[in-house]
C-alpha cells in the first residue's frame, strides 16, 4: 500500500460513521438556528441554476433546445427544496428532544 492510499485510509477511519453523526456534531457547534444544508441540496441547487442559465441563453438564440433546460431546472428545484425541507424538519426533531 503506498503512502497516498494509507493517507485517505487514516481519513476514513477518522471521519464519523453516519450522516447522522456528523450533523449532530456539526449541529450543536452552530447554534441554535443554524441548519447544515445537505450536499445533495447545495448541488441540485447548482445544477438547477446552470439549467436555467442554459435555458436562457437557448432561448435567446431562438432554439426550442430550453425547453428540456427548464424541465431540468424544475425537477433540480424540487430536489433541493426536498432536501433543505428534510434537514430543518431532522434539526426540529433532534432539538425538541
Amino acid at each position: 500500500m503506498n503512502d497516498t492510499a494509507a493517507l485517505g485510509a487514516d481519513r476514513m477511519s477518522s471521519a464519523p460513521s453516519s450522516p447522522a453523526a456528523s450533523s449532530a456534531s456539526a449541529g450543536s457547534a452552530g447554534g441554535a438556528h443554524s441548519v447544515r444544508t445537505p450536499r445533495v441540496a447545495v448541488l441540485a441547487l447548482a445544477v438547477c441554476v446552470l439549467a436555467l442559465v442554459a435555458a436562457v441563453i437557448a432561448f435567446a438564440d431562438g432554439s426550442w433546445l430550453g425547453v428540456p433546460f427548464l424541465l431540468l431546472a424544475a425537477v433540480d428545484g424540487n430536489i433541493a427544496w426536498f432536501y433543505l425541507r428534510r434537514a430543518r424538519k431532522t434539526q426540529a426533531v433532534d432539538t425538541s428532544s
